[in-house]
């Protein structure tokens, strides 16, 4: 496996990825990994690690900064690393849109066949970067916030795949049926798999805070990641 930084803009804004492939000398389907609310750290670039296993090129995106990162636990400063995301949608929408960009002209990569996936915070992103309209073939909320901001929806062509725990006190049930009538009401593809008795940031081996709602489930990950296996091998077919 191939890994490396790759130093990137948005306006001012100097922004660091993390590119993970196997090298068989052709493009390939890429899949962008949009980190959780403390930045991109070792989780995302695991995940790029991982898509690049499968046989894709991995490229774990930034959207705070180079260097800029939250901590475990430490809820306040990842709330306040997020929050201008969250209430900017515009500002999100054309962060991830820039690493899109960057994505597509990279040698390694299939222009035509692009992905995103993204976790909790990562999720709202790759779903602002479908409601921008992007060009891509789909995006993966996993355990992602699923509320829209503001700003209007463009027409979405990428296919929509949610995995969600149902106990998760971020996104409530009624949340969930919201978006749902967004997407249908918007005639997308869309699929929501919801694994009970599963709390917020089921995929991550150190979520382990019952009282804020955050709680590691190995068998809502595997499951969710098998899912994400078929949902790619689907729509780069």
């Amino acid at each position: 496996m191939i890994t490396k930084n790759i130093d990137y803009e948005d306006g001012s804004r100097r922004l660091e990825g993390y590119l993970a492939y196997h090298d068989t000398g052709e493009p390939k389907p890429a899949v962008l990994v949009a980190h959780d609310w403390s930045g991109r750290r070792e989780f995302a670039c695991k995940a790029a690690k991982r898509v690049a296993d499968m046989g894709y090129v991995g490229f774990a995106l930034d959207m705070y900064g180079k260097g800029i990162v939250g901590a475990d636990g430490d809820a306040e400063k990842n709330g306040a690393l997020m929050s201008p995301f969250a209430k900017d949608r515009a500002l999100l929408r054309r962060r991830i849109n820039t690493a899109l960009s960057i994505v597509r002209q990279l040698p390694q990569v299939d222009a035509t066949r692009v992905a995103a996936m993204g976790y909790c915070f990562g999720g709202m992103c790759v779903l602002e970067l479908a409601r921008s309209g992007a060009d891509v073939r789909g995006v993966i909320s996993i355990h992602g916030i699923l509320t829209p901001g503001t700003v209007a929806n463009e027409t979405i062509v990428a296919k929509v795949l949610c995995l969600h725990g149902h106990d998760d006190p971020m996104v409530p049930p009624e949340q969930v049926c919201a978006f749902e009538t967004e997407m249908t009401q918007a005639g997308v593809d869309w699929q929501i798999h919801v694994y009970g008795g599963t709390m917020h940031a089921f995929t991550n081996p150190k979520a382990n805070n019952p009282d804020f709602g955050t709680v590691y489930k190995e068998a809502a990950a595997n499951r969710a990641y098998r899912s994400i296996a078929d949902f790619l091998g689907d729509i780069f077919n």
